[in-house]
């Protein structure tokens, strides 16, 4: 299926979804909706440079937060210009702010991928364990810097004021957060498949089967790897831009949640790390289970469900759904042929 026809059928199937989630005439499905969409950008984000390149990134909170603290900065401006600057040009600030969703999707990923290309500069040298841990670090220092920044709350945290109804469509303001997420799951697994089938997609690969030997062929891997840091930093913190309006209080312990970095690994080793399908069923099965968890028995069981289905993983799929789906048709195909052959010695 080309690029274009993709992007058709998976707009139909979002409009399809969308859809489903009016018909149900309950608000806490777009509530919970949100959420799973939310973990299918971010898995397929992890994906980009932790599948496909072989880099196991734990810093996936620390671009989420700076998504969301994008947008809480940019909510704040009109306070910054009033103190500092004319009456005339502050008005004008004021008028402009805040900005639409899709402006501080775009203002998020923007940040988050300078801030990704930056990191991948200094810590892509760095392989294995060494690359992990400095990943851990950078979510570490960026959240120090976030509770000592006054401007956007520090450790106090801050208000997001969201509206009751969308001005422009009418319609209920978590509904269009739900609409704007649904999109950017879309542009998520429409690049995650086109880098997949690309020339880039064939270079991570080789970057992920034997880096020193891409080296040593010809292949530019650090500035492959500084496009997968980021692509992949750029669309985690697109899905963290709209979470202040979704939440209503950002504080640091919610932007940095451990669950966003965990859920981002999780996620696509239960999929399948080798194709752009592994992270979304991974984030379908257990954020939906997560959201029926937290519903019938507690918020706390979340990451408790993860970590078993993790185990369970590991021990019966290493290669998640997708290598799981393999054996069984590797299997069904070798029964048949079996099949077929004992009737042609019959006869």
């Amino acid at each position: 299926m080309r690029t274009p026809v993709f992007i058709v059928a998976s707009l139909i199937v979002a409009a399809v979804v969308y859809g489903l989630a009016r018909l149900a005439g309950n608000d806490y499905v777009f509530f919970a909706g949100y959420v799973i969409l939310q973990f299918v950008v971010l898995a397929t984000a992890w994906n980009i440079l932790g599948g496909y390149c072989g880099y196991v990134n734990f810093g996936s909170a620390a671009f989420f937060a700076l998504g969301a603290y994008t947008t809480v900065a940019l909510v704040k401006l009109p306070n910054l210009a009033a103190k500092y600057l004319p009456e005339g040009l502050a008005s004008v600030i004021a008028a402009a702010v805040p900005p639409p969703i899709p402006v501080l999707m775009l203002a998020g990923g923007v940040i988050a991928g300078l801030v990704g290309l930056g990191t991948g500069y200094l810590t892509l040298r760095l392989r294995g364990v060494f690359f992990a841990i400095a990943t851990l670090a950078l979510a570490v220092v960026l959240q120090t810097l976030i509770v000592n920044w006054d401007y956007v709350g520090g450790s106090r945290g801050a208000y997001v004021i969201r509206p009751q109804v969308h001005a422009l469509t009418g319609i209920n303001y978590v509904e269009y957060l739900f609409v704007m997420m649904l999109l950017l799951s879309v542009t998520a697994l429409t690049v995650a498949r086109a880098i997949e089938r690309s020339q880039l997609g064939y270079g991570f690969a080789t970057i992920r089967d034997d880096e020193l030997a891409a080296e040593a062929s010809g292949v530019p891997t650090l500035r492959l790897k500084l496009v997968a840091t980021t692509i992949s930093g750029a669309l985690m913190g697109m899905a963290g831009a709209p979470f202040p309006y979704y939440i209503g209080y950002l504080e640091p312990a919610s932007a940095f949640g451990l669950a966003y970095a965990v859920n981002s690994i999780a996620m696509p080793m239960i999929g399948g790390t080798t194709s752009w399908v592994g992270p979304l069923l991974g984030a379908l099965l257990l954020g939906t289970l997560q959201q029926i968890a937290t519903v019938t028995i507690s918020s706390a069981v979340s990451l408790l469900l993860v970590g078993l289905l993790l185990v369970a993983f590991v021990v019966i799929a290493p290669n998640g759904l997708l290598g799981l789906f393999d054996k069984l048709r590797q299997r069904i195909g070798a029964a048949r042929a079996s099949g077929g052959n004992a009737r042609t010695g019959a006869a």
